[in-house]
């Protein structure tokens, strides 16, 4: 039987063996992979360049986190749309080569004495846009390399490393800092884009034609129509507001925990990246297992247990402090992205075999619009707190308001299911 013009044709069965002989799936992976290290070490350099090179302050340090993630907030939802009409492989290599440029400048202005708060914070905004445009077409891409009963393995996969990358990109980008200066580690970042673009390059699988809106629809109707499609859904709306309340906390206590572990703490460079990277080791575990957990509990039932991971163990993390005391970041940071790993490998996967494919990247970005426009607010909300009250002072509310997120999905029908639905009742 033909697929209907427009239609997303079905993807090709996966060759025996599974995923690791998937060669156009290998690519993809090896370029995530190599992109989320880099990406990892920037977030710990960045700040350690604003801090090390440029004496920054603590809410210009927040600022910087900001910038990253205001694009979701500006430009979300039109990208959603926008990608839904469009083959996504070509944006996500563009996205790629625009971030390697981004990070590249930043040590070319280091070298001609050039580089300020202000170009650390234009870089860091067009990143994020970057990232606004890859991540939307990937979540899209996925399900049309491989299928259905192959995505949420793939999903664990690809958690799997990026949460890996939580643990290896940090500690790479203290180690380099120590040896080569931070702003070193933030070279290295741009080759990774240019080697995340020519993995994705010589992928051979030809992408399907998207779904083409009729010469009526426009962007704006395309956009509610997501929207809607989100805030009417039981499942997709508790999700997307329990992920926009987490992130306010995670993002606000990570937003000035490089500052309060290099003033407060007076941790060298390199130290302050492999406790930062230690502290994600829980997520490495918790998308190996993801899958598994769900077969054996539910899919609804594993994001209760993910949500219970993420929030009250956070607690432990403001208790951190010199010597023997890192140890608390260590443990709390373990189980935090234990339960984020778990719930977004969940959450991922039902999200792309639930949605209907035509509406899959406005649905993404309508839920990440909520989720990651919270981000840029509680990283400035974080910085406003860290210079009134210190990097601690700060640290202690974002972890007790992220420790009383979990009660969120309590309201809804999550907590009266074992499994997720397949699909929209109707």
């Amino acid at each position: 039987m033909t697929a209907p013009a427009g239609a997303p044709a079905p993807p090709a069965m996966a060759p025996q063996g599974g995923l690791f002989r998937h060669r156009d799936f290998r690519l993809l992976w090896t370029g995530h992979t190599i992109s989320a290290v880099g990406s990892n070490m920037t977030t710990v350099a960045l700040p350690l360049v604003a801090v090390a090179v440029l004496d920054a302050s603590t809410f210009q340090v927040a600022v910087l986190t900001a910038a990253a993630w205001l694009p979701w907030l500006l430009a979300g939802l039109p990208v959603g749309a926008w990608v839904d009409r469009v083959r996504r492989r070509p944006v996500m290599i563009a996205a790629d080569l625009c971030a390697a440029a981004l990070f590249a400048s930043v040590p070319v202005a280091a070298l001609l004495d050039l580089l300020t708060v202000g170009h650390l914070l234009v870089v860091a905004l067009g990143a994020g846009l970057a990232r606004v445009f890859f991540e939307t077409a990937d979540q899209v891409y996925l399900p049309t390399l491989l299928p259905p009963e192959q995505v949420p393995p793939a999903n664990s996969r690809l958690h799997a490393t990026q949460t890996a990358s939580y643990l290896l990109g940090p500690g790479l980008a203290g180690l380099i800092a120590q040896l080569a200066g931070a702003v070193t580690a933030v070279a290295l970042d741009a080759v990774s884009f240019l080697a995340s673009a020519l993995c994705l390059h010589r992928i051979r699988a030809v992408e399907p034609r998207p779904h083409r809106p009729s010469a009526t629809a426009s962007m704006r109707r395309e956009v509610v129509d997501g929207l809607r499609f989100v805030t009417r859904d039981p499942y997709l709306r508790v999700l997307t507001v329990f992920g926009a309340a987490s992130n306010i906390g995670l993002t606000g206590y990570q937003a000035v925990l490089v500052v309060f572990l290099v003033r407060s703490a007076d941790l060298p460079a390199g130290l302050v990246g492999l406790l930062i990277g230690l502290a994600s080791l829980g997520g490495v575990l918790g998308a190996a297992l993801a899958a598994r957990l769900a077969r054996r509990v539910g899919t609804a039932r594993a994001l209760l247990v993910a949500g219970a991971l993420t929030g009250p163990p956070a607690l432990l993390i403001p208790l951190a402090g010199p010597g023997a005391r890192t140890a608390w970041l260590v443990l709390g940071g373990t189980l935090v992205s234990l339960g984020v790993a778990i719930g977004n490998v969940v959450k991922g996967s039902f999200r792309q075999t639930y949605t209907p494919h035509r509406l899959l990247g406005r649905v993404t970005v309508s839920m990440q619009l909520l989720n990651y426009g919270t981000i840029p607010l509680a990283a400035l909300a974080a910085g406003a707190l860290g210079a009134a009250w210190g990097p601690a002072g700060a640290i202690r509310v974002m972890t007790a308001w992220l420790a009383l997120t979990p009660l969120l999905l309590l309201v809804g029908p999550l907590r009266r299911r074992r499994d997720l639905p397949a699909a929209p009742a109707g």
